[in-house]
């Protein structure tokens, strides 16, 4: 049993491994809680004159740095003058240069959203009429780099150092106050204070370049460091530091306990302290994150910062408290093994965090998502499906453990820890030759201790003559002749013994007796050691529990780093508002069949039937500002019903026959269901343009309709 420890403990770390790398990896490349929702000159358009300034609007308040907005002329020179300013709200705005040249200018932000995460994108606007320019507009961003990636895993460590902190300490605070004696417990309750206590160390440290140049060698900047400290995550961070080290007192005086006896009283006030104490450091810590992240800011963060704290709280009693529930199953010493009591106390916390996680969950749901839609059409309700899928799972396994506990506490259960020790107080003594009689019990494993010590005291007694009551008790075992009356008077008979010898006189000399007595007591104790072990592993109900403890684990694992990768994962109601916001400033309010000449938006409408089966319905095509130059375009697709629905291909072309120009291609993204769209579609000059869409609805049923549109 204990031979396979190690591979499943490697086999944990690799699935550790690879499920945060792929998920890493995966992560959308600009992670950000704030989206751009607007701008003047807005995305893509042209203007007459250049303005004065260029304003920027975001979904929520970001922090803006000296460089956090630029703008760049076609030939990629800064153009902008100043530092940028807040206009109040959430509407930032950067002066430009007077007496500017017609053509395309690019502009670019890199800011930190309020719930601590970098924002960065770009995008183009046009003076007089487009130009050529030497400019990329690209949305990279500094999270996206060999820092941005150390931030993310600074991150996972942070969240799984508390929890195996928390959990552990309130492990064997509340459920297993013996544990604190456990040298295994200890260590990784210790382990768990070094990972945060680290990982938050270099978190700070890499603040200033995860959101600023993204350069690993800014990260010992000093100047990037003094910035940090004075932002709120800033803050945080040194918050959590002072905590820690309160955390490590803590620690120290909840294992330190273990060495000293105390009555009954002293240890009821001394484990109210450390509960009290603990409950107000954990929260402390968990505050840490409450404040700088999610819960900081959106809806009600009055309401959603104590909410996180209790839910990152009973995620840590949980988690925390399985794998100290782990540990000990599978490390801790035979005489003092968990017992029946202390899973079963285990059982009642984690049924109780799982509750409180439901309850702060579902709050946390409604605030992040906002509506059913998000779960699926966005990337936050999609990894929360699949951290709600993989709770489930959890409880099932948990499940299945509270029924293997159960075994382990019916009366007549075999290999009940208590009975064990029991059975060994009665048949093992600390010395003499009861070990070699002990050996000779009931069980058949008996017989192998039994061996086991026989050759060790024959080695023991070669070389100098043998007492008579070693000679009686060596005897004794090897016939197994004892009597029932010498096993349950083990004390007896060695003192019987120890007058025999005493009497006897065998002649050795005191020195050497001394030696074989000690080297006897060392061997009969790790005889009787290993016999506990072995029959403690061979007790099916605890196989049982280890096997689904492990399980939970590996589990949690996976949850664990889901997780982390929520927390730097855009929040759907933001992403939603945001488009929303977006589309209600380029794409007009009631659809018409109708163009605009050369004064805004132009909306199209086109029905179509491939002719095939469910192939009837309605493209819409909304191109804003409908002017020469860069435009936005979007296409909704609906059934006659006035249903959405996709299509498998749809490509739109434009065209200025009086001019022999075009058709000029455009392939639209896939928004959501039934609305595509593409931005920056040129326009090169004005006139009456041909909208052709060809929509197709199977791999052979497809038709091209059209209209006309006045452009400029």
């Amino acid at each position: 049993m204990t031979q396979t420890i190690a591979p499943r403990v490697r086999t944990l770390v690799l699935l550790f491994l690879v499920v945060t790398g792929a998920l890493l990896a995966g992560a959308a490349p600009a992670s950000a809680h704030a989206a751009l929702t607007g701008s003047d000159p807005r995305q893509g358009t042209v203007v007459e004159t250049a303005p004065a300034q260029v304003s920027l609007t975001f979904s929520e308040p970001v922090a803006v740095s000296d460089d956090a907005l630029r703008v760049l002329d076609p030939k990629g020179e800064r153009v902008d003058k100043g530092d940028p300013a807040g206009t109040g709200g959430t509407t930032y705005t950067v002066r430009l240069l007077g007496g500017l040249p017609d053509g395309t200018y690019t502009v670019t932000y890199q800011v930190v959203s309020a719930d601590s995460h970098p924002v960065a994108g770009a995008f183009t606007f046009s003076v007089g009429a487009p130009s050529e320019t030497s400019v990329e507009a690209s949305a990279q961003s500094s999270a996206d780099g060999l820092v941005g990636s150390l931030y993310g895993a600074g991150r996972y460590l942070s969240y799984a150092g508390f929890v195996v902190m928390v959990g552990g300490a309130a492990f064997v605070l509340a459920c297993w106050q013996r544990g604190s004696g456990v040298r295994a417990v200890q260590r990784l309750v210790v382990s768990g204070w070094l990972t945060l206590t680290a990982s938050t160390l270099a978190l700070l440290l890499l603040r200033g370049s995860y959101t600023s140049s993204g350069k690993i060698g800014d990260v010992l900047d000093l100047t990037l460091l003094s910035g940090v400290l004075q932002t709120k995550t800033g803050a945080a961070l040194v918050s959590r530091l002072l905590l820690l080290a309160a955390a490590a007192l803590f620690i120290a005086v909840l294992f330190g306990s273990a060495q000293y006896r105390r009555n009954d009283e002293e240890r009821r006030d001394l484990s109210l302290g450390l509960a009290v104490g603990g409950t107000v450091v954990a929260a402390g810590l968990a505050a840490s994150w409450a404040m700088s992240e999610h819960a900081s800011q959106g809806l009600q963060p009055g309401l959603a910062m104590p909410v996180d704290v209790v839910h990152l709280l009973a995620v840590a009693a949980w988690l925390g408290g399985l794998t100290a529930l782990l540990v000990a199953l599978y490390r801790a010493p035979a005489d003092t093994a968990v017992d029946t009591a202390a899973v079963q106390r285990f059982s009642r916390l984690a049924f109780g965090s799982v509750i409180a996680l439901v309850v702060t969950g579902i709050y946390q749901s409604w605030r992040q998502l906002g509506s059913w839609s998000a779960f699926t059409d966005t990337r936050y309700g999609q990894l929360l499906l699949f951290k709600i899928g993989l709770v489930a799972v959890m409880v099932g396994i948990a499940y299945a453990s509270r029924r293997w506990t159960a075994r382990l506490a019916e009366p007549g259960a075999p290999g009940t820890p208590r009975e064990k020790r029991e059975e060994t107080a009665a048949t093992v003594p600390a010395t003499g030759g009861g070990a070699g009689q002990e050996g000779t019990g009931a069980t058949g494993t008996g017989e192998t201790a039994a061996g086991t010590e026989k050759t060790a005291t024959a080695t023991a007694s070669a070389p100098t003559p043998v007492s008579t009551a070693s000679a009686d008790t060596d005897t004794d075992t090897d016939t197994d002749t004892d009597t029932d009356t010498e096993r349950e008077k083990p004390a007896a008979v060695t003192g019987s013994a120890e007058v025999r010898a005493e009497d006897s006189g065998a002649g050795a000399k005191a020195g050497g007796d001394s030696a074989r007595a000690a080297q006897l007591a060392r061997q009969r104790a790790a005889v009787a050691t290993a016999r506990q072990k072995r029959l403690r592993d061979a007790d099916p109900n605890r196989f049982g529990l280890r096997r689904s403890v492990l399980a939970e684990a590996g589990v949690a694992v996976v949850l664990l780093a889901i997780t982390t990768v929520l927390t730097q994962t855009e929040p759907g109601r933001t992403e939603q508002e945001a488009e929303r916001a977006a589309s209600a400033s380029s794409v007009p309010s009631a659809p018409s069949s109708s163009s605009a000449q050369g004064t805004g938006a132009v909306t199209l409408n086109m029905p179509f039937d491939t002719g095939g089966k469910d192939g009837k319905g309605v493209v819409t095509i909304d191109l804003d500002p409908a002017r020469v130059g860069g435009n936005s375009l979007h296409v909704y697709v609906e059934r006659t019903d006035g249903k959405a629905f996709d299509v498998p291909e749809l490509k739109v072309a434009l065209t200025l026959s009086a001019k022999s120009v075009g058709p000029l291609p455009v392939v639209p993204d896939r928004v959501s269901t039934g609305h595509l769209s593409a931005s920056g579609v040129q326009i090169p000059m004005a006139g009456d343009w041909t909208v052709e869409v060809t929509v197709r609805t199977s791999d052979i049923d497809q038709v091209t309709v059209s209209k006309n549109a006045q452009i400029g």
